[in-house]
């Protein structure tokens, strides 16, 4: 962000900026938090001194050495650097700039006044041999042309191996005053607008950011940055003896930017909890032991988790054994011997059987990493808070309900069954007593007389021939219950000519011209077995 006051080029579309805003979301902490450098001195904030790894460590964890960045660094060799020694201050803070620098950092150094030269581009790591490019003073008689610089400056960063991450460091002293002939007469124009435009398609594949150190208090040459790089920090040391600390802070704002960079694949990664068991488990005796493993997605991030619960919802179990509290390193796997205690209800149907159900894991607790705090300025993590629950539900059996259940309803069953049928016995197939006579309707045959017993009778009359049966069926009456006889009967024995007939006790019937009268058993009493009174 360029200061108020400075040239402006053409402006942006909506589109493009957004564009770039979203680009540099990751590393816009760390320039807001400049603005408080006239209050604060550098330092990663911490979540506690005691446990919270600092922002060093962190970076030493993440390997920063070993990712490349680009630097670009414009320091300003017109004749007025001589003034208050700034140009001497430059080499000498320079040099602890480019002491943090590693092997795999691309550096290109460069001073302009009238002119632009490149003084070193290659590695960085070597700082001896980069500061010994350096010209030993300014030229006095130089000017100050800003636009040739900053036009090196993104002929460096356009090229095919250029690092994801590049920063353009600008010194200056005083305003763009270009000598006769640049191509950038003025802070303004054409000109401008394509600087402004490069700059645009090189932030499209890079982490592209600038860093403007204003040596002087009519330094407006360094405000251009600005104008070109949307994501520009001015840096504005209260005098020249601070310019160390503000180019350490362009250094630190990079790997900064390195580190959102490598960070970014684990955006939204977290910690995932499963059974790590696949035979179903049998927990008759009320407790079972299973493995849960807790796994961390993160590549590079180390995850915690505090508050730790787990829990079965919708049956009686529960889970001990775990840790309240658990860290996982990058990628890590902890598989946990826990134990599941409770039974598994009865259901509807409480009898004797073998059970089976899926207990479903239910996590709660709260997901964090000791790194948030320390990169909060200018990296977000965006830890998952909850843990996700993967894989499949512990596969559990149980042998529930009662062994005597299952018999006593199958006795209790059979034993009303067996009231039924004896009542259904009592009234349709009672005892028989008493006599029946059998006398032809027409003839003058002898009357047979059968005695009546048992359940059933099966009729064959010698005199009258024929064959039949006799059945009893209790009924009940005014005067009490009684038994009549259902009497079937067939002349020639064949079932086509069979007819019944319902006789009471006393009773006559005929039945295929043979008359059935029904004599029932007396008692001492003159009153008949079957509930009739004396005839």
């Amino acid at each position: 962000m360029s200061s108020a006051g400075g040239p402006s080029a053409v402006p942006p579309s909506k589109e493009t900026a957004g564009l770039a805003r979203r680009r540099a979301g990751r590393a816009r902490g760390a320039f807001v938090a400049a603005s408080l450098l006239a209050l604060l001195p550098f330092a990663a904030p911490t979540a506690s001194a005691d446990t919270a790894p600092s922002r060093a460590e962190i970076y030493d964890a993440l390997g920063l050495d070993e990712q490349p960045a680009d630097y670009v660094v414009l320091v300003d060799t017109s004749g007025s650097m001589a003034n208050k020694g700034r140009y001497n201050t430059v080499r000498s803070t320079l040099r602890q700039f480019l002491d943090g620098l590693s092997a795999k950092d691309h550096i290109a150094l460069f001073t302009f006044d009238s002119s632009t030269e490149p003084r070193y581009v290659g590695s960085g790591g070597d700082t001896d041999a980069i500061m010994s490019r350096l010209p030993a003073s300014p030229d006095p008689d130089g000017e100050t042309d800003v636009g040739s610089a900053l036009n090196s400056a993104l002929g460096e960063l356009e090229r095919e191996d250029a690092a994801e991450v590049a920063s353009v460091v600008l010194l200056t002293d005083g305003e763009h005053s270009p000598p006769k002939g640049s191509r950038y007469p003025k802070s303004t124009g054409a000109a401008w607008t394509d600087l402004y435009e490069r700059a645009q398609d090189i932030g499209k594949g890079t982490e592209l950011a600038g860093y403007a150190l204003p040596l002087g208090d009519g330094a407006t040459g360094a405000e251009l940055l600005g104008e070109v790089v949307d994501d520009t920090t001015v840096l504005r040391p209260d005098s020249i003896e601070d310019l160390g600390g503000y180019l350490k802070r362009a250094g630190d704002g990079a790997r900064a930017r390195k580190a959102g960079l490598l960070l970014a694949g684990d955006e939204g990664e977290g910690i995932t909890a499963s059974w790590s068991d696949g035979p179903r488990r049998d927990i008759t005796g009320g407790s079972v032991t299973a493995r849960l493993t807790l796994r961390s997605t993160a590549r590079h991030v180390p995850l915690s988790v505090s508050g730790l619960d787990v829990s079965v919802p919708g049956d009686d179990l529960r889970i001990s054994g775990l840790p309240s509290s658990v860290t996982l390193g990058p990628g890590e796997s902890r598989t946990f011997p826990v134990r599941v205690r409770g039974t598994l209800p009865d259901g509807p149907l409480p009898f004797r059987r073998d059970r089976d159900t899926d207990a479903r894991l239910s996590v709660a607790g709260r997901v964090s990493s000791d790194w948030e705090r320390p990169l909060a300025a200018d990296v977000r993590l965006d830890v998952p808070r909850r843990v996700q629950v993967t894989g499949a539900p512990l596969p559990l059996r149980a042998t529930v309900g009662s062994a005597a259940l299952l018999p006593a309803l199958l006795t209790g069953m059979f034993a009303v069954l067996l009231a039924c049928w004896l009542r259904w016995r009592r009234t349709n197939r009672p005892r028989l007593s008493g006599e029946l006579l059998l006398t032809p309707v027409y003839g003058g045959q002898l009357p047979d007389r059968i005695q009546l017993n048992g359940r059933r009778v099966d009729l064959r009359p010698h005199a009258i021939g024929g064959r039949g049966s006799v059945r009893g069926r209790r009924r009940s009456t005014e005067q009490g219950p009684r038994v009549d006889l259902r009497i079937r009967y067939t002349p020639d024995g064949s079932a086509g000519r069979e007819s019944d007939a319902t006789c009471g006790p006393g009773g006559q019937v005929v039945v295929n011209g043979v008359s059935f009268t029904y004599l029932p058993e007396r008692r001492a009493d003159g009153v008949t077995s079957t509930g009739g009174r004396p005839r």
